[in-house]
């Protein structure tokens, strides 16, 4: 698929953004956006890993980018067009400890209070806010 610059480094952030989230943990579409600076943009987040490569000698592909630990605002993973593709996730998921219930409609959830990941900020990032900014360390030695 051919792409401007401006989607590739989206592709690039959104993906790497999701290489984050720890093993056994899930997030929301929306919370990668927010992440990655575009908080009005969780859908093209759920695009991004639509279009996740399957080649493993991709940069980013399904091997190395954990697609199946981002899921919905309300907990529920994505239906899609095709069933198994909801119950391949929540078998992905399962097989990292998470818990996925059904509901009464049949939807496939997760519980966020237990199983949630939602930083600040990504924590590739954490440094460089205290490179960029004063620390209160510096703060506070300037009596």
């Amino acid at each position: 698929m051919a792409r401007s610059e401006e989607a590739q480094a989206f592709f690039h952030a959104v993906y790497s953004a999701v290489q984050e989230i720890p093993h056994g943990k899930v997030t929301s579409y929306g919370h990668i956006a927010k992440l990655v600076g575009t908080p009005q943009r969780p859908r093209q987040v759920g695009v991004c890993l639509k279009h996740l490569p399957l080649d493993p000698s991709a940069r980013f592909n399904h091997e190395n980018v954990p697609w199946q630990r981002v899921i919905n605002a309300k907990g529920i993973i994505s239906p899609r067009s095709q069933p198994e593709g909801s119950r391949s996730q929540a078998a992905a998921l399962e097989a990292e400890g998470v818990v996925v219930t059904t509901g009464a409609l049949g939807e496939l959830m997760v519980d966020f209070a237990e199983y949630g990941w939602f930083p600040r900020t990504l924590p590739s990032e954490e440094g460089e806010e205290l490179e960029s900014g004063d620390s209160e360390e510096d703060e506070s030695n300037e009596d």
